[in-house]
């Protein structure tokens, strides 16, 4: 293969792992890492946490040390955006006019950053937080301080309200549910979070809608529908991501809610692949298709790819898997649950300690999360891959330890 060039469209987690893993597993052709990005590989968790709370650095969030590309004699093409793929032709029209042929490519691109119809979204003040340099702004006036208001209480949402209230800013969070995440987690679990960040100061508002940013050149506050005005110096809209899928969709490839892929995380074409936020792969523990914005997928979605790319075969069917950090509520979060899976509580929420389970109508669990219960990640993995079948009366009952449940 000495004589065959792999390209990867996107240089995030996925991308960067999945380059390493061609070396890894013994691919001596052209490896050529492309990133729109000025910036080395680098790990997005850190963004809305550590980093923005300036407790950790720029290196701290990087997927590999800076020369260990050279030494893997991987071409990274920092700040370089592709602007066409041709899948027939084999190649890559780069921004700067180059033309790059390749015999496989990796498409890598993640998400970009939702941005509501609402009027004032132009002005000075207004974040979404998705890059780095998204990052150095918004941490830039958290450390000024000030008034700062987060639209939208999802993940992103929650961790920003929590970063910048740890930094003293005097944080609004408005969500348009009832409860901040009720979307993900459902309205019991929302609403314990609800409760943890008024414990923090922050001034939640749900059920609002917002009318208008206002204010003029730079914001000044924002306007709900229901005439209630939030002032502050800085917004973040933390309404969601879009996976990338524009060069996926102007090549021709099957797109439907990201880029399609089988198991293998091969596209439409069969030289093409897809990895990361992007894709919307074949989950045959699922039987349909399945995509994933978080970390571990892309951490583990990346390197499958590469496999996939060298002809592997296997599938990609590792478990859904999230984390997240607000003040001192941790949690980790494995599997997949629908609306109507049946809400299991082991622990006191009021404690700030405890597991949560879905069950579907046969007792299968096919989700499990804990918050500030680390030990138990372990037997929560166990029970929801292995798809057991357990008794809501006896995942509840907290004095049995939970090792014992799936034994």
């Amino acid at each position: 293969m000495a004589d065959r060039t792999f390209a990867i469209v996107g240089a995030g987690m996925a991308g960067a792992k999945a380059a390493v893993t061609l070396r890894e597993e013994g691919f001596d052709g052209r490896v050529v890492l492309i990133g729109a990005e000025p910036e080395a590989p680098y790990e997005r968790p850190p963004l809305s946490k550590g980093y923005l709370a300036g407790e950790s650095g720029r290196e701290e969030a990087r997927v590999h040390p800076d020369g260990l590309y050279a030494e893997h004699r991987i071409e990274v093409e920092q700040g370089t955006a592709v602007t066409a793929l041709d899948a027939a032709a084999h190649t890559l029209e780069l921004r700067d006019g180059r033309v790059l042929s390749y015999d496989r490519v990796l498409i890598a691109t993640g998400a970009v950053p939702r941005r509501p119809p609402i009027a004032g979204v132009e002005l000075e003040g207004v974040h979404v937080l998705r890059t780095l340099a998204d990052a150095d702004a918004l941490r830039t006036a958290v450390e000024r301080g000030g008034a700062l208001a987060v639209v939208g209480a999802g993940w992103i949402g929650c961790e920003v309200a929590a970063s910048a209230r740890g930094k003293g800013n005097d944080v609004t969070l408005i969500e348009y549910a009832e409860q901040p995440l009720a979307g993900v987690l459902g309205a019991e679990l929302g609403a314990f979070f609800a409760g943890v960040h008024r414990e923090h100061g922050v001034r939640l508002l749900t059920g609002a809608r917002v009318e208008r940013i206002e204010g003029h050149g730079r914001v000044e506050g924002i306007r709900l529908a229901d005439g209630t005005r939030v002032p502050c110096d800085t917004v973040v809209l933390g309404v969601g991501v879009a996976p990338d899928t524009r060069l996926a969709e102007a090549a021709g490839l099957r797109v439907d809610r990201g880029v399609l892929a089988d198991e293998h995380l091969r596209t439409s074409h069969e030289d093409v692949f897809v990895a990361g936020d992007a894709a919307n792969a074949w989950r045959p523990r699922y039987g349909r298709h399945v995509r994933v914005e978080h970390w571990a997928n892309a951490l583990e979605q990346g390197p499958a790819a590469a496999r996939s790319m060298l002809g592997r075969s296997e599938s990609f069917d590792a478990l859904p898997y999230f984390f997240s950090d607000q003040y001192d509520v941790g949690l980790e979060y494995v599997g997949l649950h629908s609306p109507s899976d049946r809400l299991v509580l082991r622990g006191r929420l009021d404690e700030q300690h405890f597991n949560a389970f879905w069950l579907a109508e046969d007792g299968r669990v096919t989700a499990g999360m804990h918050v500030n219960d680390w030990d138990s990640i372990e037997p929560i993995k166990r029970l929801v891959g292995d798809g057991l079948a357990v008794e809501p009366e006896r995942l509840a009952a907290a004095e049995e330890p939970l090792v014992t449940v799936v034994s």
